[in-house]
């Protein structure tokens, strides 16, 4: 389980696709790719579509009752999860969405927690795009990530919140077995204060990548990551730090 996260635009949603195209070329496949953030962009830049969310699946369980005594809420959201995975050559895509209505969705979060932790375990690998923050991983809808990522851009201020994006990890009690740091949009060597973030974070590694022009296009035009070039410097550098992962 691979969680990705850090504050809105600094190429979190990148990472996540460039992840999941070295771990598809390394043979670790399939990769099940949740895209947590509720504007839903993973999908575009892996170059396939969600017609389905599951915050719609979850206000519809709201409404439900079980379909009969053989077929519990759990197991109905279940299938509805299932139904509305996207398969792709390599990996599969859950859109996580948003809830549409007002209200507790205490117990719709619960069995939320339980069924992406069963669908997650049938996969060798999970990438987990977040949303801006510690949001989705502070709610527990995954208990806990192998690997926590924490993307920055290399301005001061970006090094700032992704300090403290990580003391909230441990106000909130997140837990994670390995801590990569990812200088992302480098316009030249790691930031001065590098030695300073990996010292206050411990983090296992701290990976930086280049401001790329190639990179940056198939942002903006929300081209397929994976058919980004395997020459690319961004994915290379990827590959790098994930090559023994």
């Amino acid at each position: 389980m691979i969680a990705v996260t850090g504050k809105g635009g600094v190429g979190k949603t990148t990472v996540c696709a460039l992840i999941i195209k070295h771990l598809i070329a390394a043979g670790k496949s399939p990769v099940l790719a949740i895209d947590a953030d509720p504007n839903s962009c993973l999908d575009a830049a892996l170059g396939v579509v969600t017609a389905e969310t599951v915050g719609r699946m979850r206000e519809e369980l709201r409404g439900q009752s079980a379909a009969g005594p053989s077929i519990s809420k759990r197991e109905l959201l279940r299938m509805k999860i299932e139904q509305g995975l996207v398969e792709a050559s390599g990996f599969d895509l859950i859109a996580m969405g948003r809830p549409e209505g007002a209200g507790c969705y205490c117990y719709a979060n619960n069995v939320l927690k339980d069924v992406i932790t069963e669908i997650a375990s049938q996969y060798p690998y999970v990438v987990l795009d977040n949303e801006a923050g510690l949001e989705n991983l502070s709610r527990r809808i995954v208990q806990k990530a192998d690997m926590l990522a924490l993307v920055s851009d290399a301005s001061n201020s970006g090094l700032t919140t992704l300090l403290r994006l990580y003391e909230l990890a441990g106000e909130m009690g997140l837990k994670y077995d390995r801590l990569m740091i990812i200088i992302n949009k480098m316009r030249g060597e790691l930031p001065a204060r590098t030695d300073e973030i990996k010292t206050v974070t411990g983090a296992d590694i701290v990976v930086g990548l280049p401001d790329d022009g190639e990179a940056a296009l198939f942002a903006e035009t929300n081209k397929n990551f994976l058919d980004i070039s395997d020459t690319n410097p961004v994915y290379l550098r990827i590959g790098e730090a994930f090559k023994n992962y």
